[in-house]
This record gives structure tokens, C-alpha cells and sequence, in this order.
């Protein structure tokens, strides 16, 4: 369903960037996953979708995508306010490394794509485009022609206004993750924006008109 909008021209586009990622990118099968062909097409697919209009240049910084069957335990270390580092493990379907590879579970990534709103693929994909300036951080390198002003403000906007509907219990638009920092408000924004683009344009119009501009796409449009 996420792929039924396209037209001629971007589903022959999509299939030709897919093939390309599959022999530029190497998927790893993790704790007993095999991957097989159909699910690589899946994963490859999805991860193509952001970049349709940008290339497969944004992708050109790494090269490995390891999958496990379900979610994964993940080894964190933070820093508290008075500099004592803590260790610790955390459960996660997805994970993105800077100039490291995209880890995905296949749990979440073969089921994504059906419109819910939320899409694995396009979360962790859309980190490594927010990574290509460094650290993610929900301002990834803009186009010649965008704003950076704008962005900011559109972003910053949106952002505190998501943490404050969620202190307040107000109705949230998405998936209340997009409150943990500007990078995952970005990465929440650009798979809603890919599968329920009338959710971020009826409630962040500035956050919409941005993400059309960054991804060269106009999901609503495709409808």
C-alpha cells in the first residue's frame, strides 16, 4: 500500500534504486535470520522511498544493514549531569550508527508499509540522512534552495508544541517517540510524512511544507 501512489515513471525509478542499494549494500541475517531475496526486495524498497528524488548518494557513507528476527537487545552508555557514565541495555526494533550500519528487526520491518503511520525503514533510514552532517540531530543538510531559518523554525515549532500536548495529555498527532529529541521527531515526522501525510499537514503545516522540500515528494499529492 505505501508504494500504490507512484506513478509509472517513480515505480520503475524505485525498482532501478533498490537494485542498485542491493548490490552497493550488504544485509547480514542476525541471531539465525536468513534473509531471503523477498525480503531483501522489502527492506530495500522502503529504504529507497525517502531518497526517490535525492539518490543513492545520501546512502554513500556505509554499507551494511543487519537484521534479527524480532526486536534486539542494544548496549547504551549516557552520561548524567554529574559526569558518571551509566551502562546499560535497552530493547529496540531499529537502530541507525553514524558511519555505521542501519539495524533493523525483521518483525518490524516486514509488516511496516501498510499506512499506520509508523514504518521501521523509513524511521532508521531517515537517521542516516539526518547523519550526514554528523550526529543526528533532526537537521540533516539541507538543499541549496531551503532555508535553514525556515526549517529551524517550522522544527523547533512543532517540536515544543508535540512535548507540551504530551505533558498536558492533549491529543498527540503521532507516535509520542517524537518527543525524545529533534532527531527523533524528524525521523517519526518523515515516516508519517511517507504514510499518513495528512496527520503532519492538518496539525504542523510549516513541518509538512519542509519535509515536501527536503524529500522532493508530495505524498498528499500522489492521493
Amino acid at each position: 500500500p505505501l508504494l500504490a501512489g507512484l506513478s509509472a515513471w517513480e515505480r520503475r525509478h524505485l525498482q532501478e534504486l533498490a537494485i542498485l542499494f542491493l548490490h552497493d549494500k550488504t544485509l547480514t541475517g542476525a541471531g539465525g535470520l536468513e534473509i531471503r531475496t523477498d525480503m531483501a526486495l522489502v527492506i530495500a524498497l522502503q529504504a529507497c522511498l525517502p531518497i526517490l528524488a535525492l539518490g543513492l548518494d545520501w546512502y554513500d557513507d556505509w554499507v551494511q544493514v543487519i537484521v534479527y528476527p524480532a526486536g534486539f537487545l542494544a548496549r547504551h552508555s549516557e552520561m548524567d549531569e554529574s559526569g558518571v557514565m551509566h551502562e546499560g541495555h535497552r530493547h529496540l526494533d531499529g537502530e541507525s550508527w553514524l558511519r555505521g550500519p542501519v539495524v533493523l528487526s525483521w518483525s518490524g520491518a516486514g509488516s511496516a508499509g501498510g499506512l499506520d503511520g509508523t514504518n521501521l525503514v523509513i524511521h532508521e533510514f531517515a537517521h542516516k540522512l539526518d547523519m550526514r552532517n554528523g550526529s543526528a540531530n533532526g537537521f540533516p543538510p539541507l538543499h541549496r534552495e531551503m532555508d535553514v531559518d525556515s526549517w529551524t523554525q517550522a522544527f523547533s515549532a512543532a517540536f515544543k508544541d508535540f512535548q507540551a500536548r504530551l505533558e498536558t495529555g492533549a491529543g498527540l498527532p503521532f507516535d509520542n517517540y517524537a518527543a525524545e529529541s529533534p532527531a527523533e521527531f524528524f525521523a517519526v515526522s518523515s515516516e508519517v510524512f511517507f504514510e499518513q501525510p495528512d496527520w503532519i499537514r492538518g496539525t504542523y503545516p510549516e513541518v509538512y511544507h519542509q519535509l515536501r522540500r527536503f524529500y522532493r515528494q508530495d505524498p498528499i499529492a500522489r492521493r
